[in-house]
């Protein structure tokens, strides 16, 4: 568990700093209502929400076709993005691991690539890449658990299968760019390979809804156990707690975290990664308040990433792109302020 400078980073009371990320994510969320080439006002938004037979047509449609599903996805993925990032750093013990490090974005990616080259349509898109990206973490678990066979080694096997799983369906998403129409399938291919939330829907919001619940809730509810996984398997196993059986379910809690979001939003890269270690030097190592802290952090960053995303320049900017320019000087940062304070 934490010691030393851990302890004192806890000067924020738990339930004051969540009051504080909600109150923050309300009023983010309402100006994120606001924000867009047609501007509409909080009055406006009161009106539409409480009064829709009074609203401005205009008004009314934009708000609630085009913002509030995009409002809405962001504050999703962003929360599911940061809690896989926390949970997977914590199960590994490394601060550097990201979401997708056993291949679920990369499964997933290619799962849309493949189907838009099949000229799927855009519900059996998300479906071939959610499964695809269950397949390639499950892929990476299998390949781990036959190649190790000491319990000591199977945590960094797992790592480095993962990332051999990666390379394999990133090579793969390459060949089905290459063969892909340059004219019709490329665009659509690259376009979402980018990342965004340009075309997201209330029926995309609501099938996320089911994945999230399942594969955020044990993770907050064994939150206490990730703590000790964190002290490492002989450790955990003397306290009662079985570290492989802990150690798949946040494996398959996260992939199915991050494969959701995939499948609706293409590849947002990096929230998953500096989130989790910015809350770390608020919070401490401690999951029961990292996870949580994580996922509303996680969750208030991505809304404001996509309001600049679709108001700085006359085009939007693939939300990915935009998430890798913001992320990886902010996280040399971090890791300058932070290099001291990875304790697990």
């Amino acid at each position: 568990m934490p010691k030393g400078k851990d302890n004192e980073k806890k000067n924020i009371p738990y339930g004051v700093l969540i009051l504080f990320l909600l109150l923050v994510l309300m009023l983010v969320i309402i100006g994120s209502m606001m924000v867009g080439r047609f501007a509409i006002t909080p009055g406006q938004i009161l009106s539409i929400l409480f009064h829709p037979d009074k609203a401005s047509g205009i008004s009314q449609t934009v708000l609630l076709k085009v913002r509030l599903s995009r409002v809405l996805g962001a504050v999703l993925i962003g929360g599911a993005l940061s809690l896989s990032g926390a949970a997977y750093q914590g199960m590994f013990r490394n601060p550097m691991v990201s979401p997708d490090i056993l291949g679920a974005s990369a499964g997933a990616s290619f799962g849309a690539a493949l189907s838009i080259l099949l000229g799927l349509n855009g519900f059996l898109i998300q479906v071939v890449a959610f499964g695809f990206g269950l397949l390639a973490v499950s892929a990476s678990v299998l390949v781990s658990h036959l190649i190790s066979e000491d319990n000591s080694e199977r945590v960094m096997t797992l790592v480095l299968t993962g990332m051999v799983i990666s390379a394999l369906f990133a090579a793969l998403v390459s060949i089905t760019k290459y063969v892909a129409d340059p004219y019709d399938q490329l665009p659509i291919i690259t376009f979402w390979l980018m990342g965004g939330l340009t075309y997201i829907t209330i029926d995309d919001i609501a099938k996320l809804m089911l994945p999230l619940l399942v594969g955020t809730l044990p993770m907050i509810m064994l939150s206490w156990r990730l703590n000790l996984l964190s002290m490492g398997d002989e450790e955990a196993a003397a306290m009662g707690v079985n570290p492989r059986k802990i150690r798949l379910i946040y494996i398959f809690c996260a992939t199915l975290l991050t494969s959701s979001v995939v499948s609706i939003a293409g590849m947002i890269g990096w929230v998953g990664l500096i989130i989790p270690h910015l809350v770390r030097m608020i919070t401490g190592v401690d999951h029961r308040r990292l996870l949580p802290v994580s996922m509303l952090l996680g969750a208030i960053f991505l809304t404001l990433v996509d309001d600049v995303a679709r108001s700085l320049f006359a085009q939007e900017i693939p939300l990915g792109i935009l998430t890798a320019i913001i992320g990886s000087p902010f996280f040399l940062y971090l890791l300058y302020r932070g290099r001291r304070g990875w304790n697990s």
